[in-house]
Formats: structure tokens, C-alpha cells, sequence
């Protein structure tokens, strides 16, 4: 009888997702209300979590509860500690949600709500889930080693010290562009500012609350640290209206630029119990709270899509927020909604250090995957049931649309996506800021989409301030969290690289190498970010694609490693769980990258874009019309080109080095020319498991 209900239960999730999918792939006259979008996610969810992520847990990789894991047999009380498992799935969904989720899928709303949405839930189920639980696992049984480790042990030592500075690179480019995104969500709002600047020494206080005058309290901190996270956004107003406050707290790009920096070194320094631990689960709590809120918040509002589901940009390629076509360039804006690389680097990074058991990975690994889908989900939404004519005039770049608000207000209105400027100057007024014309990064935009949600369900115009400025919050944590881990990861990744050469620097309790690592990774995002604030199109347009490809490359590499590895395992009896993915991703990043070298619109091509300045700057000086200052400015923006450019051919030549080895290494392995030899630590058996 159970196992009867249990068929009819599953067939019933299935059919109810079957149907809403439908509804949004084929729904073409009307709007479709925005409750299909959630129907469809969860239950693909559900169902991919119970049935695939369970088949790959107990027959690929077969977990075992009795297994002690890095995190209690190297226990050092900085990098290696045990966790307890909620604390840690916070800490690890804080690290991989950052701003992918949120701002990839708000600016592929360009193209419409369908392709985003399908690729968000389709890829996420069977591609970014499978990487974080394969890389996860495959990091846990080789004492927490990164990926570039487990490439140089598992595929050959050449693969690894390619991958390391593939990875190395890639991220690089990954910090650089979720750095300009803060910027550009906090630029000239001091309300937002002060709310973000206020979260740092609260998660602080959290952290030594619970190991110094509370140890294990987990729920008394969870309070006290949401309590007063939700007090500095309603003090934010005060601050934003004070006189003497408000100047302090607005702040320019650049400014906002060198913060994040310094804030970037320090959080990567300091021991994990002190800020990142609980500042992520902090983070994770609210964002987990706000995800699932926001979800109930659609279904009781039950919002219309405004967002048609294909915009024209969607055939012609050339939208204003970034040009390109749908193939490849939604599924690299996408990115970490759908597959994410980066993730590859927190399940082979800090989470494998700090998990207590092996059968934790799959709600940790694949379960925080599928978290992080929805809220890309929820992302498209907010995103769509904003008019097209607002969600245009916020994330196009003024170098675009114009620099006044009535020449871009008449620009995007003779796209055919009506907006005005009183109606733009309400919004504004109501969201408590100065403008929100030309607000590029997706943030913004994305935040009044949360707003306008959370206000139909409570407060209606009069708390939409509130609600936008914690929505900017909800989002900065996201972003936050993930800068400080992927730079502690790649202080990681560089400490092994340099270790290579002197001893030193390979020992990750080495302070001086601790600091000189962290100071050479901050200084190289930097360098990225400084550019990107100072670009006048936002930066944002020739960021993120580079950001979604690098992204994409890394997620190839991962999945690279992790099908030697299991064909080391199984043969090829379970190879296809990786291998198909990889396929698609390397497809989908190789055409990108091609694209966005080579392709003869300037719109689109560095290579293009660079000729194109350089001959405005040739005709300029001939004329003699063009300025010594503006003359400067051209040459530094087809400098940048040239330099993303070469950063792109880079990032894609590493990568095809490392796809290329690892399928000489399958060859090798399936025609007997190399034991399938593993480099799994030895087996120890778990204390916790004989305290149970």
C-alpha cells in the first residue's frame, strides 16, 4: 500500500511539472502568470534530488557513513574543522550562491523568459548538481586536495599544473566581476552602504558569541545575528537622511572599489570561525528565508510575466545590456544558476575540510545546487514582472541609451518597450534612491522586481523602500560571501602553486605565505575590477561575458578530472554522468570564446572592438578634433580589449590542454596502457560513526 501511494505521489510531481513546463514553453499569446515557473522548478527539483541524485550517491560513488573524513582526521582548528552539517550546508550554499543566480538570469531576461528558465532548471538537474556532488565526493576520499591537485594526481602531473593555472585564472576573472556587481548595486546609495557595511561586524560579534560565550548555541546566534541584520536595514533610512551620516556613506565607484579590495585581504586572512563560518551561515539563513519567501510571495501574489518570452534581442543578438545570440550566450550569463565552475572550487576547497560525513555530500553537494537553481528562478521572475520598458531603462548602460533620462527613456520606448521619465523618477522616489536610470549589474533591477513581489504581499508603496534596500542586502550577502571564499580558495590554489618552488609556501598555516598569497590574488582581481569601474558602458557588458565564460571553462575542467575519476572507478559503466555534460559545456564555452574574439561585430568581438576605436582614434588625431584626454581614454579602452583578448584565448587554450590530456589519459585507461590507479586516502574509521 505505501509503495502504491509513494508510485501515485512521484507520478503526480511528475505529470505536475510535465504540465507547467508546457505552459511555459509553449504559452504564446497571453502572459503567463509566473506560478507556472515555480510549479515546474519545484518538482523538477524533487524529483531529480530523489531519484538521480540518489542513484549517484549510492551506486557511482557509494558513500560510506563509517568513513572518516579529512575534516576529523587533519583537524587543525583553522582550515580543517569539523562541522556540524546545517552550519556547514549554510556555509557552502552562502559560498556558491553569489551573484550568478541572481544577476545571471536577471540580464538573460533580455532574451525573454523561456530560454533562461529552461536552461536554469534542465541544466542545473543534470549538469551543475552532478558537478558539485562528483567534485565534492572526489575531494573528500583525497584528504580535501583542490581540483588542481586532483587533476595533477588523478590525470597526469602536466594536467595538474595546467589546471592549477587554468583555475588560477579563471578565477581571477570570476572575483573581478562579482566585485564590480557590489559596486554597482552600493555606488552613490548610502542607505545600502551602511546596511552592508554594518552585516561585517555582526557576523563578527556572531562568530565569537558562538565559540567564546556561547559554544554550540546555534539558534541563539541564528537570532540575535537576523535581529540585528534586520535592524541596520531600517536604520539604513536614518542614515540615508542624516546630514551628517549620508556624505560618509556615499560613496563612488572607484571608492567603493578600493573597499572591497581591502575587505577582500582581510577576509581571506582571518581564521574561518571568525568571519567567514558564520557570516555564510548568517547568510545562508537569510538567503534561504528570502529565496523561499519570495517564492511563497509569487504564489500568493500570482504575478504576470510582463517579459514576453522572446524579445527581438533574441533574434537579432544585439541587445543593449550585452550583444550575442541566445547559443552561447544565455547559457554563459546563466552560469552559475545552471552549471557554475566556481563551485568546482568550494566542493574541492573549504567545504571538503570541514564535513563530518561522506553521506553528508549529497545534501550538501547536490541538494545546495538545486537551492541556488531556484534562486535563479526566482531571479527570471523578478526580473519578468517588471514592465520591459522599466527593466530596459534600469540595466541599460547610459553609454546605450543616453546619458539624460529623456534620451534614454526615448530610446528604449522606440525599441517598442514603452517608459517615461515621471514614471521611472516615481520608481526611484519610492525605492528611496536618487535614480535608478542606468543602474547596470542586474542588482538593482533585480531588487525592485523583489520589492514590487514582497510589497503586493505586505506594506504595499509604502515599505517598497525597505523592501528594495533589503533586497540590495540579500544580494550583496550573496556576493560577499563568495569573494572571500574564492579568494581564500585561490590563496589556496596559489600556495600550492608557489609550493612548487619553495616548500613554504605549500604549508597553509604559514603566515607569511598566507599574506603575500592572499595580497597577490586580491591585487590581480583588483586590477580587473579598477577597470571595469572606470568603463563608461558599466564595465558589466564585457565582464560578465568573460566571467560567464571563464565560469563555463572552469566548469569543463571539473568535470574533466571527475570522469577520469569515475572511469578509474567503474569503467564506463557510469562515465556518461559527467561526460555528457562535459560535452555540452565545452561546445557551449569554445563557440563564446571564439565569439567573443573573433566575431567581426564590435559589438560583440574584443578583437573587433579594439580595430574599431583604433581607427576613431587615428581619424581624431588626423582631423585634429579629438581631445589629449579623450585621446588617452580611447587608448586605454583598446588596451583593455587587447588585454581581454588575450585572456579569453588564454583561459580557452588551458582549458582544451586539460580536456585534451584527460581524454589521452581515458584512451590509455580503456585500452590497458595505465592502471586504473586511485589516489584516495587510506580508510579510516569515523569516531563519530563509533560514538553512534
Amino acid at each position: 500500500m505505501k509503495r502504491a501511494l509513494k508510485v501515485l505521489l512521484w507520478a503526480g510531481v511528475s505529470l505536475a511539472g510535465a504540465g507547467a513546463l508546457g505552459a511555459i514553453a509553449l504559452e504564446r499569446d497571453e502572459p503567463i502568470n509566473a506560478t507556472w515557473m515555480i510549479v515546474a522548478a519545484v518538482c523538477c527539483y524533487l524529483l531529480g534530488y530523489r531519484f538521480y541524485s540518489a542513484f549517484i550517491a549510492a551506486r557511482v560513488m557509494a558513500l560510506d557513513e563509517t568513513r572518516a573524513t579529512p575534516a576529523e582526521r587533519l583537524d587543525d582548528g583553522r582550515d580543517f574543522v569539523p562541522t556540524n552539517r546545517w552550519v556547514l550546508m549554510g556555509h557552502h550554499f552562502a559560498s556558491i550562491a553569489g551573484p550568478g543566480p541572481l544577476i545571471g538570469p536577471t540580464l538573460a531576461a533580455q532574451f525573454g523568459y523561456l530560454p533562461g528558465t529552461l536552461w536554469l532548471i534542465v541544466g542545473a538537474v543534470l549538469g551543475g548538481c552532478v558537478q558539485d556532488f562528483v567534485i565534492l565526493f572526489c575531494s573528500i576520499r583525497r584528504n580535501g586536495k583542490s581540483l588542481g591537485q586532483m587533476a595533477r594526481d588523478e590525470v597526469s602531473p602536466l594536467t595538474g599544473t595546467v589546471a592549477l593555472v587554468a583555475v588560477m585564472a579563471i578565477m581571477i576573472i570570476l572575483l573581478a566581476a562579482i566585485a564590480l556587481v557590489v559596486v554597482n548595486a552600493l555606488r552613490v546609495s548610502p542607505w545600502a552602504t551602511f546596511t552592508m557595511a554594518a552585516s561585517l561586524p555582526i557576523a563578527m560579534l556572531i562568530g565569537a558569541y558562538l565559540r567564546y560565550l556561547r559554544p554550540g548555541r546555534i539558534l541563539e546566534g541564528t537570532a540575535i545575528g537576523i535581529s540585528l541584520y534586520l535592524f541596520v536595514v531600517f536604520a539604513g533610512e536614518w542614515v540615508a537622511e542624516s546630514p551628517a551620516w549620508a556624505p560618509v556613506f556615499t560613496l563612488s565607484g572607484m571608492t567603493l572599489a578600493v573597499a572591497i579590495i581591502v575587505y577582500g585581504f582581510a577576509a581571506c586572512t582571518l581564521p574561518v570561525w571568525l568571519l567567514l563560518a558564520p557570516r555564510d551561515y548568517l547568510n545562508a539563513f537569510v538567503k534561504v528565508a528570502v529565496v523561499f519567501a519570495l517564492g511563497g510571495g509569487i504564489l500568493y501574489a500570482r504575478p504576470e510575466l510582463r517579459m514576453p518570452p522572446l524579445t527581438q534581442f533574441a533574434e537579432s543578438g544585439l541587445g543593449p545590456i550585452f550583444a550575442g545570440s541566445i547559443f552561447p550566450f544565455c547559457f554563459i550569463t546563466i552560469a552559475c544558476g545552471a552549471v557554475s565552475g566556481f563551485h568546482s572550487l568550494i566542493s574541492s576547497g573549504t567545504t571538503p575540510k570541514m564535513i563530518t560525513r561522506e553521506t553528508h555530500a549529497r545534501g550538501i553537494g547536490y541538494g545546495s545546487m538545486l537551492i541556488e537553481s531556484f534562486v535563479g528562478v526566482m531571479a527570471m521572475v523578478a526580473a519578468c514582472v517588471l514592465t520591459p520598458g522599466v527593466y530596459f531603462a534600469i540595466n541599460s548602460p547610459a553609454g546605450v541609451v543616453g546619458r539624460t533620462a529623456a534620451e534614454a527613456t526615448a530610446t528604449i520606448s522606440s525599441w517598442g518597450y514603452a517608459v517615461t521619465v515621471p514614471q521611472m523618477q516615481h520608481l526611484a522616489q519610492m525605492a528611496g534612491e536618487q535614480t535608478l536610470l542606468a543602474r547596470t549589474g542586474g542588482a538593482p533591477s533585480l531588487a525592485i522586481g523583489m520589492a514590487q513581489i514582497f510589497s503586493n504581499v505586505l506594506g504595499g508603496e509604502a515599505l517598497l523602500a525597505y523592501w528594495y534596500h533589503f533586497a540590495i542586502m540579500f544580494e550583496v550577502l550573496f556576493i560577499l560571501t563568495v569573494l572571500d571564499s574564492g579568494t581564500r580558495v585561490g590563496r589556496f590554489m596559489l600556495q600550492d602553486l608557489m609550493g612548487q618552488v619553495w616548500e613554504p609556501f605549500a604549508r597553509t598555516n604559514w603566515m607569511p605565505g598566507i599574506l603575500l598569497t592572499s595580497g597577490l590574488v586580491v591585487a590581480a582581481w583588483g586590477w580587473f575590477l579598477y577597470q571595469g569601474v572606470r568603463d563608461p558602458l558599466g564595465g558589466i557588458n564585457t565582464l560578465w561575458p568573460l566571467f560567464g565564460i571563464a565560469n563555463q571553462l572552469l566548469a569543463a575542467v571539473a568535470l574533466s578530472v571527475a570522469t577520469t575519476i569515475l572511469l578509474k572507478m567503474h569503467g564506463l559503466r557510469y562515465v556518461w554522468v559527467t561526460l555528457l555534460p562535459t560535452v555540452a559545456l565545452v561546445a557551449v564555452t569554445m563557440t563564446a570564446s571564439y565569439q567573443k574574439m573573433f566575431y567581426p561585430d564590435p559589438r560583440i568581438g574584443f578583437y573587433a572592438h579594439a580595430q574599431q576605436l583604433a581607427l576613431q582614434l587615428a581619424e581624431g588625431t588626423r582631423a585634429g578634433t579629438i581631445a589629449a584626454a579623450q585621446a588617452g581614454e580611447l587608448s586605454r579602452f583598446i588596451f583593455n580589449d587587447y588585454v581581454n583578448f588575450a585572456v579569453t584565448g588564454l583561459l580557452a587554450a588551458l582549458v582544451v590542454v586539460v580536456v585534451a590530456s584527460s581524454a589521452w589519459e581515458w584512451y590509455r585507461l580503456l585500452s590497458g596502457r595505465r592502471a586504473p590507479d586511485l589516489q584516495e586516502a587510506p580508510y579510516v574509521v569515523s569516531q563519530f560513526a563509533e560514538a553512534d
